[in-house]
């Protein structure tokens, strides 16, 4: 470069400097981009995180157990809204539901939000989405589509690796299986023997529960292969050390208090996630992590600039064991507004810490309803409870029948079976937990009941199951009404 540049007038040599400068920013940009990892996020649909084998499960998962030996398990990973469409939104989004409007199920999001393709694709990343979608408006969800009976199209996400393997391309691909959701029909249930099968202490013992917790478990098998699948596919490729892998469970299944609720077995997940040279092999950490976290993770890993409007923030330093500390207190939401066979209006908050988890149920004076209580497992509980089934009454009691305030000692009591909300000793923290709540509803322009009213206009043109006839069809979807929370007053609670 001296010799390049000798007898050159100042002038001269700024100029040649600057374009050296230049080109070698330029090549330093080139082997950065060379170096970025594919991504590849697999998601279940309605499985409950404990159900995984390497999460003390009963279900046989050998592909996300391995994947577990080989990445880091998260045991502390939640999401903000215990059914399909919120959830899916919450994760492409990296924004709560309430915010972007996608919070009643079958939904869409405002016209003016931004999810994981604006974000990845100029970063010259192809962003393919395979498999059940759920998303909307689908003009704004600009994935590369492709889907099998609502499950990852195999022969698609094969095609795109290769043709992006080619091209030395990023790929980003969002693999959405559809199991176990219900009706539980895939996999081979008799691996899991009726007689045999272990029952979370919340349910109920009927011979229907058992059948269907059997074909249940059949179908968490089957998303495991389905990993499994993919897993090889980027074998075949030569894209495993290349890939960033995230496998995620979605939330729970739909037996009572999982599904549709804002228990620990509704809005927690498993995450396992494989990045090899980054993630250490057979780690775990248990900081508090969300799913509107993982776009920006994503965009973080990409190379992309992190858009501060976003809830999420990027959990990579978590990933590389910079720190095993993410976030204090995780967020839910559920609005039955909209639902099959749902409340007209029974909207649900709830706020957990590392220790203790509050919940409020603004609407508390009626049944709690929704598919699962139509379903013939949940009839055989009300069956059993009718003819004098203790476990089977406090089921349908404890399920439908919720008290305005639910509060739980999560460290004693993971599955949230004793309402410890009037308890004195407990109150200081309640108070605490209430007020960081109303904060974060107020930040998102979350109403409470007001807000569940205007829940349909949210939704899909046709998708609006149960709205009120009275209601206006068309009703105003503001998105940052500078309102306090309306939070139901204390009333009589009862155990859980």
């Amino acid at each position: 470069v001296a010799s390049m540049i000798t007898g050159l007038d100042d002038s001269k040599m700024k100029s040649a400097l600057l374009c050296i400068f230049m080109f070698a920013s330029l090549a330093l940009q080139a082997t950065a981009a060379d170096t970025r990892p594919n991504l590849l996020f697999v998601i279940a649909d309605d499985c409950t995180f404990r159900d995984i084998g390497c999460y003390g499960g009963q279900a046989s998962t050998p592909n996300i157990d391995r994947l577990a030996t080989e990445g880091m398990r998260m045991t502390h990973c939640f999401q903000c809204a215990p059914m399909c469409s919120p959830t899916r939104h919450n994760i492409y989004t990296g924004q709560y539901p309430v915010k972007t409007g996608a919070y009643p199920n079958h939904t869409q999001t405002f016209d003016d939000v931004l999810n994981v393709t604006h974000y990845l694709k100029p970063l010259g990343y192809r962003v393919a989405l395979s498999g059940k979608t759920h998303v909307g408006p689908r003009n704004l969800f600009n994935f590369e589509y492709s889907t099998d009976k609502n499950n990852p199209d195999m022969e698609a996400i094969d095609k795109l690796m290769s043709e992006c393997t080619d091209n030395s391309t990023p790929f980003c691909i969002f693999a959405c299986s559809n199991e176990p959701h219900s009706p539980w029909n895939k996999g081979d249930a008799s691996h899991y023997p009726a007689a045999d099968v272990k029952l979370p202490p919340y349910l109920a013992d009927t011979p229907e529960v058992r059948d269907g917790f059997s074909r249940y478990l059949a179908e968490v098998t089957y998303y495991d292969d389905q990993v499994g699948q993919l897993l090889a596919l980027l074998k075949k490729h030569d894209c495993e050390k290349d890939t960033l892998v995230m496998v995620v469970s979605e939330q729970g299944n739909s037996f009572p208090f999982a599904k549709w609720t804002c228990y620990d077995s509704g809005l927690q997940s498993a995450m396992i996630v494989r990045w090899p040279g980054q993630v250490k092999p057979a780690s775990e950490t248990d900081a508090m992590l969300e799913y509107v976290d993982i776009t920006p993770t994503f965009v973080d890993v990409a190379g992309g600039e992190l858009d501060n409007s976003l809830d999420g923030k990027s959990f990579v330093d978590v990933l590389t064991g910079e720190t095993n500390q993410h976030k204090e207190h995780v967020f839910g939401i559920m609005t039955t507004k909209g639902i099959r066979n749902g409340n007209t209006s029974y909207p649900i908050r709830s706020i957990r810490s590392r220790t203790h988890k509050l919940i409020l149920n603004l609407q508390p004076d009626q049944l709690f309803t929704n598919a699962c209580t139509k379903s013939k497992e949940f009839k055989s509980i009300v069956a059993a409870a009718n003819a004098g089934d203790e476990q089977a009454q406090w089921v349908v009691t404890n399920y439908q029948q919720r008290p305005a305030v639910e509060f739980f000692d999560v460290l004693n009591d993971p599955l949230e079976m004793h309402n410890l909300a009037d308890h004195p000793v407990h109150q200081g923290t309640i108070s605490e937990l209430r007020t960081n709540l109303a904060a974060w509803m107020k930040s998102q322009g979350d109403t409470g009941v007001a807000t569940e009213m205007k829940a349909n206009s949210h939704k899909k043109a046709g998708q609006a199951k149960n709205k009120d006839k009275k209601s206006k069809k068309k009703q105003n979807g503001t998105r940052r009404k500078k309102q306090s929370p309306q939070l139901s007053p204390d009333k009589d609670n009862e155990s859980r």
